[in-house]
């Protein structure tokens, strides 16, 4: 705008030379103090205004405010100095800001009123009113879209936070469960273990009997610890879909799902609702670790007696390879044990895509227990 305005004041030959030669560079000064000024307000966390480039910003505003003042041009002179007060009110509290939004409308009045007066040009109220007008609606137009800035900002920032204390909380909760699972089991081991080895002498069957037990709870707590690993990991492939769905939400990225409709309609076993589900789980966890996306899509059909699940992603990183990481290379391997398959690959456009192929009448589960989350973008 500065360079608009001004640029063609400066090629107007009728302007007197020593008027415009002046305003070339502080035409120049003026950009690039108010580029820099507003990289501070635009920042994720504020920063204060540099004195030195606020008052190279003042000084290069009284230069374009004289000089068109000088000539009599009442819609030029407020331009500069209106960019600069809505900059320097962009870095104040409210009240502050207020004031001085107020106090710059107001002043505004007077320069142009009084060089009217004196040369008697009958232009007076436009000279008074104009930039007036000119200063409050310059600070409107910045402050505007700069509220709208933080705002966006503040937003963005409260998605991620929300993505990261849902992870958090379901650590959380893991972490409670197993440690409800095994504090009794192992405090119960250590007393029977201290009982047997001070019965080891004086009592050897007595010890032999607290070892046997010893034996069965260590059996019962393994148990109950495959348990709590299986609440966890075996999951249904409708709640998983929700789940993502409501994950990436929260961290802002659009997720579509298709479900061709005879998907709902068959039979699938238990087992593979559950690959089905820790694939989307796996995929969904490495959009949010490994991957920039802003949108997800998830497509599930039923082909030549086949189960396909296709997930997409628009946001894969270049710098890790389909075999860093262990998720998806476990899930392949369990697939596999099915008669099912497992790929992931970049395609076009910079996507990343999951596919993985079931048998329709799957029912066993495959070697090993689940794998972990960590593995590759996706």
């Amino acid at each position: 705008m500065i360079v608009a305005v001004y640029g063609d004041w400066v090629l107007d030959s009728d302007v007197p030379l020593w008027a415009r030669v002046p305003v070339v560079p502080a035409v120049g000064l003026q950009v690039v103090a108010s580029v820099v000024l507003l990289g501070g307000a635009l920042a994720e966390r504020q920063r204060r205004p540099s004195a030195v480039w606020l008052s190279l910003a003042v000084a290069a505003s009284l230069v374009l405010a004289v000089f068109p003042l000088v000539r009599h041009n009442y819609g030029l002179w407020a331009v500069g100095p209106a960019v600069t007060v809505a900059i320097g009110a962009s870095f104040l509290s409210p009240r502050p800001r207020t004031a001085l939004i107020i106090c710059a409308v107001i002043l505004a009045l007077v320069p142009g009123g009084a060089v009217s007066l004196a040369a008697g040009d009958g232009q007076t109220a436009y000279a008074v009113l104009f930039p007036a007008g000119l200063v409050a609606f310059t600070v409107w137009t910045v402050l505007g879209p700069l509220w709208a800035w933080r705002i966006a900002g503040r937003l963005d920032r409260a998605r991620l936070l929300e993505a990261e204390v849902a992870v958090k909380d379901e650590r959380l909760r893991f972490a409670s469960d197993l440690h409800d699972i095994q504090g009794h089991h192992l405090q119960v081991i250590a007393m029977k273990a201290e009982l047997a080895s001070r019965r080891t002498a004086t009592d050897p069957a007595g010890a032999a009997a607290e070892m046997q037990e010893i034996r069965q709870l260590c059996s019962d707590a393994l148990r109950d610890t495959r348990a709590v690993v299986r609440g966890i990991r075996r999951t249904t492939l409708d709640e998983e879909l929700a789940n993502s769905a409501r994950v990436l939400a929260a961290a802002g990225v659009d997720a579509r799902t298709h479900l061709e409709p005879g998907v709902r309609d068959l039979e699938l076993s238990e087992s593979a609702r559950t690959l089905l589900g820790l694939v989307v789980r796996e995929a969904t966890t490495n959009v949010l670790r490994h991957s920039h996306a802003g949108s997800v899509e998830v497509d599930h059909r039923v082909s030549d007696g086949r189960l396909r699940l296709r997930i997409t992603n628009d946001g894969a990183d270049s710098a890790l390879g389909p075999s860093d990481g262990t998720g998806l290379n476990g899930l392949a391997d369990r697939f596999r044990a099915t008669g099912g398959e497992l790929t992931w690959a970049r395609v076009a456009g910079g996507r990343f895509e999951v596919i993985a192929v079931l048998p329709a009448g799957t029912t066993t589960e495959g070697p090993g227990t689940p794998p972990g989350f960590a593995g590759p973008p996706g």
